[in-house]
């Protein structure tokens, strides 16, 4: 039976516990030096209709790495641009390739090409979550921190597609997730209700960052004006100005903080280049994890 990664509510705590298991696996031995095949005679298409640095190339090359072949797709080019059915286009893709991965602004648009695909079918970023880049951020803080459970994690800034894939991952694995955002920028709350719901693990949302941030042991960001959205841009900046996570915040946390971004960031804006570039950020190997944990994932969902 086919399975896909569209909300990371899909999955199980074993299968985040594998997952993590068998990504820093593939990361010892890509640093050994050592081939791996599994993929071999194996293509992965990559269907983007929102441009990518570190998504898309961390997935073309976990493709390559684990012997398999990228096929990137370029949304624009498709017949979906002339508003072909995705249930047919689903449907001729996975006769050509054997996981299909999907960028893209609608979610509705990912979970029908789940719907209708016979192969895995991998969320890489819609409006409303980007779970394989929680999946990467977790597998970071464990191999900071030794663990996630008992930490104290606290997402600063907007309440955005990275934040509800925080929120999904927190009640099914247990992490005890606090949420600073500004009034109006809260994530979604038929996301949260349904997290709140499992009644697993300790979600807490406010809107002061300083008090959020006492003691914390992870600190997270993100850009404050996602694509798409860059005619609220003004609004924003002017809202999250108070959120922004720069050395004063992060005095206020445990003396061992690790500070996350997903990237790209602005600098001066919601980072300083003092905590980007100081010693308890951990941006860099949050960026090369995307590519061991993808590596995991594509090597679950095609070869099981």
């Amino acid at each position: 039976m086919k399975k896909d990664i569209v909300t990371l509510s899909e999955l199980s705590e074993e299968d985040f516990e594998k997952l993590f298991k068998r990504a820093f696996e593939l990361k010892e031995r890509h640093k050994k030096g050592i081939r791996e095949n599994v993929l071999a005679g194996k293509t992965v298409g990559l269907l983007f209709d929102k441009p990518s640095t570190r998504t898309r190339i961390s997935f073309e090359a976990a493709t390559a790495q684990l012997g398999g072949t990228p096929i990137f797709i370029n949304a624009k080019d498709t017949q979906l641009s002339r508003n072909e059915p995705v249930k047919d286009v689903a449907r001729v893709l996975s006769r050509y390739m054997d996981a299909l991965v999907i960028r893209t602004y609608s979610q509705g648009l990912i979970e029908e090409f789940a719907e209708y695909s016979s192969i895995p079918v991998i969320n890489a970023l819609s409006d409303l979550y980007h779970p394989c880049q929680v999946l990467s951020d977790i597998m970071t803080v464990i191999e900071c921190k030794g663990a996630c459970k008992a930490l104290k994690i606290v997402w600063v800034g907007d309440g955005n597609n990275v934040a509800n894939s925080w929120i999904n991952a927190a009640a099914v694995i247990g992490l005890n997730l606090v949420l600073a955002c500004p009034e109006g920028y809260f994530p979604d709350k038929k996301v949260m209700e349904k997290a709140l719901e499992k009644k697993c693990g300790r979600i807490t949302l406010m809107s002061d960052p300083a008090e959020a941030v006492k003691n914390a042991d992870v600190i997270y960001t993100d850009t404050w004006v996602s694509m798409g959205q860059e005619q609220d841009k003004e609004a924003k900046q002017k809202a999250f100005g108070p959120f922004q996570v720069n050395a004063e915040l992060v005095k206020k946390a445990s003396k061992d903080v690790i500070v996350m971004h997903c990237l790209p960031v602005y600098r001066g804006y919601e980072m300083t280049e003092e905590v980007l570039e100081g010693p308890s950020s951990v941006v860099w190997d949050q960026s090369e994890n995307k590519l061991h944990l993808h590596k995991a994932v594509l090597e679950a969902l095609i070869i099981g």
